[in-house]
């Protein structure tokens, strides 16, 4: 028999949810200082530093570029996954685990061993610093994770469906397509977000292989901090942290939130 919860327990809860917004409340407020500095308290609010943003080329570039990548090394992630997923998740076959341990096995390594295997492999073939450079080795961190949500979506397909077009008549891939997909496209989209996500936000593994002409938005904010600390980086932050609010809450409104990640019908 389900319970209300007491005072104390919503008081716990309550807390909890503050300490966990609390740094990025800390960042938004900051990011409106009209101070030259960091502070807080400030002495008012102002935009300042949002339009220091956009007379930064530099800063306005590596947003650009980084999505960019993150577009396209998402949506290549996802393409690879979905066949992976679907082999993975309907057939049993010799080394069926080996191969699943192999596609996740880069979530095993450590971002710096990455970056530096990524450097050496990519000086020698002549992919250093290069736009084709970047997107191979974010492709590769990050298919893990699109892998992870196909998959959980493609296990649970009953196969009979399939079977029950191929019966009336479709083709392989008209069956797919209009069977098959729909039912797996809750873990293709999922995947595809958490992907473009992970692709932007990845710094350690990307400064090794990226040069001043494919600089990341992670990366520039990195090398801008190592001279010095100003609100103009709480600026960018804020902006990342409203963007992907925003993103969410047009998720949670077209899609749904809880058929992206928990599956429809669970």
């Amino acid at each position: 028999m389900a319970t209300r919860n007491g005072p104390l327990s919503l008081l716990f809860h309550a807390l909890f949810i503050l300490f966990i917004l609390a740094p990025i409340i800390m960042v938004c407020a900051v990011s409106f200082t009209p101070l030259g500095y960091i502070s807080l308290p400030t002495t008012g609010l102002s935009l300042r530093h949002f339009r220091e943003i956009a007379q930064n080329p530099e800063f306005i570039e590596a947003i650009w570029f980084s999505l960019g990548l993150g577009t396209l090394s998402a949506t290549l992630a996802t393409a690879l996954s979905l066949p992976g997923a679907m082999a993975i998740a309907r057939n049993r076959f010799r080394g069926r685990e080996a191969l699943l341990a192999f596609l996740m096995s880069p979530l095993l390594v450590p971002s710096v061993v990455l970056g530096l295997a990524f450097l050496r492999f990519f000086t020698s073939v002549g992919l250093a610093g290069t736009f084709i450079g970047l997107v191979i080795a974010h492709v590769i961190i990050i298919m893990p994770y699109a892998l992870r949500l196909v998959l959980a979506s493609a296990t649970g397909i009953d196969p009979m469906l399939e079977r029950a077009a191929l019966s009336l008549g479709a083709s392989a891939w008209t069956a797919f397509r209009r069977v098959v997909l729909p039912l797996v496209m809750p873990g293709v989209i999922s995947g595809w977000v958490i992907a473009f996500i992970t692709s932007f936000d990845e710094l350690t593994m990307s400064i090794f292989i990226a040069s001043p002409s494919t600089t990341t938005l992670p990366v520039r904010i990195f090398l801008h901090i190592q001279d010095t600390i100003d609100p103009m980086v709480t600026a960018v932050s804020a902006l990342l942290i409203f963007a992907t609010a925003i993103a969410v809450f047009i998720l949670d409104r077209i899609v749904g939130l809880e058929t992206l990640f928990v599956g429809k019908g669970r």
